[in-house]
């Protein structure tokens, strides 16, 4: 199983259980809702982080990527002058 698969089950996972949690805690439907408001913005902001993380690393591979091209290029003779 990749470590993507893996992750976005893990993260299914987790949800789920939270909001079995939240659903079966003794607290009026006010309260619930707000619960699950408060904890849907905790993991929304946690998701963009990560995304924020996952596309700097991104575009940090694609820079090393070009070095590494124009490197290669220049050591063939390919590299036009």
């Amino acid at each position: 199983m990749s470590k993507g698969k893996f992750a976005l089950g893990a993260v299914i996972g987790a949800v789920a259980g939270i909001v079995a949690g939240v659903l079966s805690a003794p607290k009026s439907g006010k309260e619930t809702r707000a619960d699950i408001k408060d904890r849907a913005a905790e993991l929304k902001e946690q998701a963009a982080a990560k995304a924020e993380k996952a596309k700097a690393r991104g575009e940090s591979v694609v820079e090393e990527v070009k070095e590494k091209v124009e490197h290669y290029k220049e050591r063939s003779g390919l590299e036009k002058k």
